[in-house]
């Protein structure tokens, strides 16, 4: 039985680690933070689990206050595993710490906010106990159909290498208010500093970088080979009316004076990176709207283009916003027989999955049941990260992907920069 401490849990993802109970965890948790709206925050979405109608959870949550809680909690030692999600400055040396002192930490996205923080990385990952970020995309149907399909070269082929045009083309929209877990979500103040938060070069293009290493090399040990060849990153207007609806505060902290003109946050929250990942092409762009559309959430829309077909995944206005996996075949290739195999031989994992011959190409179809939601993926990622715990030794090639994304991230930084 493991006992899970939470550091300063300041973004609501710490608490959606608690969504579901989980047998191999105890049902008391500590938090280790100063008192403020940030750890109120946690808590309120902890007991809105245990409240709920359907499937409470029964969550005790301790609350252990100190003028240093990281020195609280490694001399308390009330369990084993910390998770950590909040403020990103600092977060990687934080890390490293508790890996040093002996904790299995469980960190979300990103580790770091600048190359500066690198320095650490090597520390965190160079052995037990063990240090994971939380790549929810992983768990997304989409995301794992695309990767079997690139995977299939009777049915993708290889990846083009046309000079010019990337092979790998993904994207991710988010909006600065939404709404999380049926309410509306407040984010704290400090989340429209980018020198605290971070700025679009590093947020989500983690998960980027580590969906573009999945389909590239799989669980391929090869060596990875990245060339950065460009990355800008630019602001989304962020109005006063918009901070005081996502915050619940009146006026824009004076940290941000310099960001603001004209009574409009000029918030860096965007970006792009062209490099290449052994030789494979990549663009991969990161943008936030101000308000979330009803009825949506966020998108993830890419292209990748293999020398038998492209694999797209769209949702807007065409899809009813339902995201949708379209394979169009390139000129002279006839792939229908093959997908059709590989469909068959997936049902044990998407069982239900199908597909639609269209004029340009297939849709396949996936059952709702198979669709899950963006929230239900954290405690995927703890049951996976748990197990990797029980285990008692590092995953193969997870030290080296997570060193991979946040050098990229780092360098591609630096590049904007200049």
């Amino acid at each position: 039985m493991h006992t899970l401490l939470f550091y300063d849990p300041g973004h609501f993802h710490a608490a959606l680690t608690l969504r579901n109970e989980n047998p191999r965890v105890a049902t008391d948790v500590y938090v280790y933070a100063h008192s403020g709206p940030d750890r109120q925050s946690f808590v309120d979405l902890v007991e809105a689990f245990n409240s709920r109608a359907s499937n409470p959870t029964r969550w005790r949550v301790h609350l252990c206050e100190a003028d240093d809680p990281l020195g609280r909690l490694i001399e308390e030692r009330r369990g084993d595993i910390v998770v950590l999600a909040g403020r990103n400055a600092g977060k990687l040396a934080s890390i490293a710490h508790l890996h040093q002192a002996g904790f299995h930490v469980l960190a979300d996205k990103p580790w770091l906010i600048s190359s500066t923080a690198l320095a650490d990385l090597r520390r965190a990952t160079a052995g037990l106990p063990l240090a994971m970020d939380i790549m929810t995309e992983r768990y997304e149907v989409l995301a794992r159909l695309r990767q079997r399909i690139v995977s299939n070269k009777s049915v993708f082929g290889e990846f083009q290498m046309n000079a010019g045009q990337a092979a790998i083309e993904i994207a991710s929209v988010h909006h600065l208010y939404k709404v999380v877990n049926g309410r509306p979500l407040t984010r704290p103040a400090w989340y429209y500093d980018v020198r605290i938060q971070g700025d679009g070069l590093v947020d989500i293009q983690s998960h980027l970088a580590d969906q573009v290493d999945w389909m590239v090399l799989g669980d391929d040990p090869r060596e990875r080979e990245i060339h950065v060849h460009a990355a800008r990153r630019w602001a989304t207007a962020v109005p006063l009316d918009l901070y005081r609806e996502s915050t619940g505060l009146e006026a824009f902290p004076a940290a941000l004076d310099e960001d603001i003109d004209d009574g409009v946050l000029a918030l860096a929250c965007n970006g792009e990176i062209e490099y290449s990942l052994n030789g494979v092409q990549v663009r991969q762009r990161a943008e936030w709207g101000q308000r979330e559309p009803p009825g949506t959430g966020d998108l993830h829309p890419s292209v990748i283009r293999g020398t038998r077909c492209r694999v797209l995944v769209r949702h807007g206005h065409e899809t009813d916003r339902v995201a949708q996996l379209h394979l169009i075949p390139t000129a002279g290739a006839d792939i229908e027989a093959a997908l059709a195999g590989a469909i068959t031989e997936w049902q044990e994992d998407f069982p239900g999955i199908g597909m639609d011959c269209e004029n340009a190409g297939f849709t396949l179809t996936v059952p709702d049941a198979l669709r899950t939601t963006h929230e239900s993926h954290f405690a995927m990622v703890l049951e996976q990260f748990l197990d990797h715990v029980d285990s008692g030794r590092w995953p193969d090639r997870l030290a080296a992907r997570i060193r991979a994304r946040y050098e990229l991230l780092g360098r591609a930084r630096e590049l904007a920069l200049e």
